[in-house]
């Protein structure tokens, strides 16, 4: 074949688009969500304000516990084991208007319904300006130039989330979106989407929790309708490979299909 140029719309992209240099996988599937709403209807029962997101948060750290080499941050070419197994969840703020989040520390270690209290509790926070970190981080972001700006969140994504230190200065902590992120579309009645990870970020996943509607399924070989949930998720291909994501799904898949079977003994709901 000669060597030919390029013309029309591929002319076109070559110079809209760089070469690939993404690390991002994207995925999709359907859990049955019968399971995780027995286990909310039972814990709202009991006056514990549990919902999907927060299982899916459970689901995660249960995943991360079983995989550990999904646990770990960066450095140059080595893969560092993480303190601990943090969860992220991304909260809106200022009615709605903006976008922070909330990492649960150890979100291995405790049950769903402490990680509900957990989390909604520092969220109200937030939303109230309780938080003097993030406050501090907000009020350096709006000050800075696009382009300062830029430069720092890379400068403070390779310090804090790869190297692990706090910088009190900015406002933020050591690995500020743990090891993992959670975050849900379902609220808003979108069946699914998919979440970008950013560059600082510095971690292996980014998980979003669709809408749960009924959805006629295969079931023993005949047609049922089941609440389904829609899962998505964005995966960092430098910290996973195949294997990795195979083992992951199957341990969220076993966390979903029955919560109340990885929920700590002493869990009353």
């Amino acid at each position: 074949m000669a060597i030919a140029k390029l013309t029309g719309w591929r002319k076109v992209a070559s110079a809209i688009w760089r070469a690939p240099d993404n690390p991002q996988i994207f995925g999709a599937f359907e859990c049955d969500a019968g399971p995780i709403a027995a286990f909310i209807g039972a814990a709202r029962a009991a006056g514990h304000h549990v919902t999907p997101t927060h299982l899916v948060g459970r689901a995660v750290a249960h995943a991360l516990l079983q995989v550990p080499d999904l646990n770990t941050r960066i450095v140059a070419d080595r893969a560092v084991p993480r303190r601990s197994i943090d969860v992220f969840f991304i909260t809106a703020v200022q009615a709605g208007s903006d976008l922070s989040g909330v990492k649960v520390e150890r979100a291995d270690r405790k049950s769903a319904v402490e990680l509900a209290r957990e989390l909604d509790d520092r969220a109200r926070a937030l939303k109230q300006g309780r938080d003097p970190a993030f406050t501090r981080a907000k009020r350096t972001a709006s000050a800075l130039p696009g382009p300062l700006l830029r430069q720092v969140l890379r400068l403070s994504g390779w310090l804090t989330g790869s190297l692990d230190r706090d910088l009190p200065a900015l406002g933020l902590e050591r690995s500020p979106f743990g090891s993992a992120m959670v975050t849900s579309v379902g609220m808003l009645g979108l069946p699914m989407g998919f979440a970008p990870l950013a560059s600082f970020f510095k971690v292996p996943l980014l998980i979003l929790a669709g809408e749960i509607a009924d959805r006629a399924v295969a079931v023993d070989g005949r047609a049922e309708v089941r609440p389904m949930i829609p899962i998505t998720a964005t995966i960092d291909h430098r910290y996973v490979d195949g294997w990795h994501i195979a083992q992951v799904l199957r341990h969220f898949r076993a966390y979903m299909a029955d919560p109340g079977a990885f929920e700590p003994e002493t869990t009353e709901v």
